[in-house]
């Protein structure tokens, strides 16, 4: 038996996010209030991702209990509706985007902090909103991840989905150039229109990557256990 039940955990994780978002929120910084304003950073709309994904779990579980042993068939049916929006979202959205954000910024951070993450932000960022943003993300989809099973999509449709997403993401960023002349990321100020090209197509090709990542580790995590359960099982009591 689990030592925190994974509803409990999805509610501390959701209210987590919620803070988090709060206090991002808060801060007014330049960037705010310019075109696009919280939104032209991928790691902003990462946390609405992340906060819509587990309001979903949470959601899902509340469904689930006041639906369990009513016998309706249309809540029933509802229910199974949420449970795929849910895996959908964890699925295409919140493990690939996520790991995403927290690899690129990290890798990013190690070489160059100012390329990514000017230390003038440090006047309006603390350190644990930093981590926030930027770390815990991983941590909690793994936990999300191992606690419940997740249905995933076709693969094509997957993959086609999260294309989707990574090619619109990189028309907005080229939007937000085209109407401001300045580039959401530092980095992208400093290098050429070949390597700009370069690196948008990498970034599409990292989140199909990742997008495969986490269907492998989602069937390796839940095959193993249903083999350690049969196990288990087949080896009776022990005398």
């Amino acid at each position: 038996m689990a030592l925190v039940p994974c509803q409990v955990l999805r509610v501390a994780i959701l209210l987590s996010y919620c803070s988090i978002l709060c206090n991002y929120k808060a801060i007014e910084m330049p960037s705010h209030q310019t075109y696009g304003g919280s939104w032209k950073f991928l790691t902003f709309i990462d946390l609405v991702i992340q906060a819509v994904f587990f309001g979903i779990c949470v959601l899902t579980d509340l469904s689930s209990l006041l639906t369990r042993g009513s016998g309706n068939q249309e809540q029933e049916r509802q229910l199974k509706k949420l449970i795929s929006l849910r895996d959908w979202m964890l699925a295409v959205l919140a493990f690939p985007v996520g790991v995403f954000v927290v690899a690129v910024f990290w890798i990013i951070y190690a070489y160059d902090r100012e390329m990514i993450y000017p230390k003038l932000l440090d006047n309006f960022i603390p350190g644990w909103l930093n981590h926030g943003m930027h770390t815990t993300v991983l941590p909690f989809i793994l936990i999300e991840m191992r606690t419940s099973h997740h249905a995933y999509p076709s693969r094509s449709s997957g993959l086609a989905a999260i294309c989707t997403f990574s090619v619109g993401y990189i028309l907005w960023v080229c939007w937000v150039h085209h109407v401001t002349g300045m580039w959401v990321y530092p980095f992208l100020e400093h290098i050429g229109s070949g390597a700009r090209i370069v690196f948008f197509g990498s970034t599409t090709i990292l989140m199909n990557f990742l997008y495969l990542l986490g269907e492998v580790l989602n069937s390796y995590i839940w095959d193993t256990q249903r083999s350690m359960e049969i196990n288990f099982i087949s080896m009776g009591p022990s005398s």
